[in-house]
C-alpha cells in the first residue's frame, strides 16, 4: 500500500506573492535563483501533468496528497474529464497540518523543509513516493520498481563525499555567492552520518518510508527543528530522504538500481540554443527503459518551447486539457 504526495505552489498567486515579499530582506543570497528566486515557484500546469501521470502509469496507488501553502490547483474538473473511472482519491493537506507544533516557522517557502515534514500526513501510508509538481510518470509502473516488503528500491548511484566535496569546492571558487545545487544537501546528510559516501538520485520520484522517519526525528529531534527553520534555502540544510536512504542500506533494508536510461531532465531556458526542446523530446522518445521525468523552470523558456513540451506530455499521458 503506497500513498504518492505531491508538493505544489503557484508562485503567481497575489496573496504568495505578498506572504514571501514581506520575508525577502536585502539580502543579496536570497535573491539568487537556487534561494528564493522566482522560477522555484512558477507553476504552468506542470501539477496536472504530475497527476495525470500518476493516474495513467500508477494507477496501483491508494492516495494522492497534494501539499500546498492555503492553494488549490483545482485538478478535480481535469481528473474527472480525463478519467471517468479513477478511484485514486485526491486530498489538499495544508502546510499548517505539516508543521503543527511548530507553526513559528511558517509561512515556509523551502522545499528541503517541506520534505523534512512530509511522514506528518494523517493517515499517511508507510511507504509513499514523494513527487516535486515538475515530476511525471512517462510508461506503466509497478509498486515493487520501489517498495517490496520491507524493503525500499531507488533509482540512485552511489557517490563519495571526497568527490562531491571538491566539486562543491571548485564550484564556489571566485564567487561571493555559495551555489546550493542538487548535491549539497545530500553531502550534509552523509556528514552529519558520517559516511564516506551517499546515494546521487535524479529529479525522479522519491521513496520514503515514514515510520523510519518518525522514528529518527524523535530520536534526533534538533536535526528536525534545524532543517524546518528556514523559509528559503539555506547551505547548512540536508536531505531527508538521503539520511534515510544511508540509514536503510546500512541496515540492509536498501536496494540500489541504476537510472541510467531511466529518467529524462528537462532544464529549458531562452539561452539554450540549437533546438533544445526538440532534442530533448527526441532523446526521451528513444529511451526504450524511460519511466520518469521533470521539467524544471518551464516558465524560463519560449512560449514556442513551453507549447512543444505541452503538446508531447500531452500525447504521452494521453489527456486534453480543458
Amino acid at each position: 500500500m503506497t500513498d504518492v504526495v505531491i508538493a505544489w505552489v503557484d508562485g503567481d498567486d497575489p496573496v504568495h506573492k505578498r506572504k514571501k515579499a514581506r520575508f525577502l530582506t536585502p539580502n543579496k543570497e536570497l535573491h539568487f535563483e537556487d534561494v528564493a528566486g522566482e522560477s522555484r515557484y512558477k507553476s504552468t500546469g506542470e501539477i496536472y501533468y504530475c497527476v495525470a501521470s500518476v493516474l495513467r502509469y500508477a494507477p496501483w496507488v491508494r492516495k494522492i496528497f497534494i501539499v500546498t501553502d492555503h492553494q488549490d490547483p483545482h485538478v478535480d474538473e481535469f481528473v474527472t474529464y480525463n478519467f471517468p473511472d479513477n478511484k485514486v482519491p485526491i486530498e489538499l493537506v495544508d502546510h499548517t497540518v505539516l508543521f503543527r507544533g511548530y507553526e513559528q516557522y511558517l509561512p515556509t517557502f523551502n522545499s528541503l523543509a517541506i520534505s523534512t515534514m512530509l511522514w506528518r500526513i494523517p493517515g499517511l501510508s508507510d511507504s509513499f513516493l514523494y513527487f516535486n509538481d515538475d515530476v511525471f510518470l512517462t510508461a506503466p509502473t509497478e509498486e515493487k520498481m520501489w517498495f517490496e516488503g520491507d524493503k525500499t528500491y531507488i533509482y540512485a548511484k552511489r557517490y563519495p563525499t571526497l568527490w562531491a566535496r571538491l566539486l562543491r569546492w571548485g564550484k564556489h571558487l571566485g564567487k561571493k555567492h555559495k551555489v546550493f545545487g542538487h548535491k549539497d544537501p545530500m553531502l550534509n546528510s552523509a556528514d552529519i552520518l558520517k559516511s564516506d559516501y551517499f546515494y546521487l538520485f535524479p529529479h525522479a520520484p522519491v521513496p520514503m518510508r515514514r515510520t523510519w522517519h518518525e522514528q529518527f526525528y524523535a530520536e534526533h529531534p534538533n536535526l528536525l527543528d534545524h532543517n524546518i527553520r528556514h523559509r528559503f534555502r539555506e547551505p547548512s540544510q540536508f536531505s531527508s530522504p538521503t539520511l534515510f536512504y544511508v540509514s536503510a542500506h546500512r541496515a540492509g533494508m536498501l536496494g540500489v538500481r541504476s537510472p541510467k536510461g531511466t529518467t529524462c531532465f528537462f532544464k529549458p531556458s531562452v539561452k539554450r540554443t540549437n533546438n533544445y526542446m526538440a532534442r530533448k523530446i527526441a532523446e526521451a522518445e528513444a529511451s526504450r527503459s524511460l519511466k520518469f521525468g521533470c521539467i524544471n523552470s518551464l516558465s524560463e523558456t519560449t512560449e514556442e518551447e513551453q507549447l512543444m513540451f505541452k503538446q508531447w506530455i500531452t500525447r504521452k499521458l494521453d489527456v486534453t486539457f480543458l
